[in-house]
């Protein structure tokens, strides 16, 4: 894993490897990305989870088809405005045991658009053990309708 420096502290970088430029640039892909966003939610098997909020840290990487020439026109893009929104709304919809079900929601919600060919989704729960900086789980979905 890359290890970067942020905010005067080095942390491993949420998508290693990523984008590959060879085989996306084949494609003709962008990406849209989210980084390192913060957000408390109800997540969590045990007791305690269900009647606390908890912090998660979302990291969100979308392989997405380049329209070509955009003259800088905003519908002709996958506005990651509308996916925060998005991601605001899965979060905030209730409970959730997993960090797998909220990863697999909020990739599901990003693949809506057909435009999008895989959403990369990294969901870590931050204050769950004081030795780990966070735990949790990263998916890869690929756009299944064309």
């Amino acid at each position: 894993m890359s290890k970067v420096k942020s905010a005067g502290r080095s942390s491993v970088s949420p998508f290693p490897g990523a984008p590959v430029p060879g085989r996306t640039a084949e494609r003709g892909d962008r990406h849209v990305f989210i980084r390192d966003l913060v957000l408390t939610c109800r997540i969590g098997v045990h007791q305690h989870e269900r009647v606390a909020n908890q912090r998660v840290r979302i990291n969100l990487d979308l392989s997405v088809e380049d329209p070509g020439q955009i003259d800088d026109d905003l519908d002709k893009v996958v506005c990651y405005g509308e996916i925060m929104t998005g991601i605001r709304h899965v979060v905030g919809a209730g409970h959730v045991n997993l960090v797998e079900t909220l990863a697999e929601r909020i990739a599901a919600m990003c693949l809506e658009d057909r435009r999008v060919r895989a959403a990369r989704v990294r969901i870590e729960k931050l204050d769950v053990f004081p030795e780990a900086e966070s735990v949790g789980v990263e998916i890869e979905r690929l756009q299944t309708r064309r």
